[in-house]
């Protein structure tokens, strides 16, 4: 009875076991396997893809026109190869060229109102040299008889600017701060002059007055300095009113 309870146990069991796959499903033997590699070898090649032509200008026209809503153009005549091109354009100069009338060289093909130069050939071959560097064609136009002129023209329009005197200093009875500046020898900011306690108004007020410190020392010294200080632009008493300098004066002399 327990053999029987036993083996209807197992049996169930088995029968809940999930079926695990073939693991060997799919592959095949060896000599199968080599005999495929055989063939796939023997096989033609398949064709190569067509090599990229690179960056097209009418495909990029058209991706352009597509993406702003603008119809394609109706297809007419082939774009001229860059060679065509080239020589149509040359066809163009040429046919320029050959309206210039017979024994002149062309010498410009400069838009209305703009001076020709002889740099600017109309119908010159690429490589070739400017008209003005052609002897040839210089020779043709030119002689020594005009290069003659031409410096005889040139020359009569000299003109030479002789020296004068230099003018005067006229005096006009101011001050001048250059000249006190060359007769000083003391530093900024040490006293060479005695200066009253009593100010009515403050230094930085009076020399606000002034535009430059340049003005404030002509007025300094034209009021008495620099022994006297009626208007307040020195009270350290070295002579110089406000924040005027005499160095750059004194080395300007060495």
């Amino acid at each position: 009875m327990r053999s029987s309870v036993i083996l209807l146990a197992a049996l169930g069991l088995a029968a809940c076991t999930p079926k695990v796959p073939d693991s060997g499903a799919g592959f095949q033997d060896y000599n199968t396997y080599m005999k495929n590699q055989t063939a796939a070898a023997a096989a033609p090649a398949a064709p190569a893809a067509a090599p990229s032509t690179g960056f097209s200008p009418e495909s990029a026209a058209a991706a352009i026109d597509a993406a702003e809503g603008v119809p394609p153009a109706a297809s007419g005549a082939p774009l001229a190869a860059p060679g065509v091109a080239a020589a149509t354009t040359g066809a163009i100069i040429g046919a320029t060229a050959a309206t210039v009338p017979e024994g002149e060289r062309a010498r410009g093909n400069a838009p209305a109102g703009i001076a020709e130069t002889t740099s600017e050939m109309t119908g010159a071959a690429p490589g070739t040299v400017s008209d003005e560097q052609d002897f040839a064609a210089v020779t043709q136009r030119e002689t020594i008889a005009s290069d003659a002129a031409r410096i005889e023209a040139n020359r009569a329009q000299y003109q030479i600017d002789q020296p004068t005197a230099l003018p005067q200093r006229t005096e006009d009875g101011a001050p001048n701060i250059v000249a006190f500046a060359l007769s000083t020898t003391n530093p900024v900011g040490v006293q060479m002059y005695s200066r009253g306690g009593i100010r009515l108004t403050s230094f930085e007020a009076a020399c606000a007055k002034f535009a430059s410190p340049d003005l404030a020392q002509t007025a300094f010294l034209e009021a008495g300095g620099p022994k006297s200080d009626r208007k307040g632009l020195d009270p350290d008493g070295d002579g110089f009113a406000c924040a005027w300098d005499p160095t750059p004066f004194r080395l300007a002399t060495q």
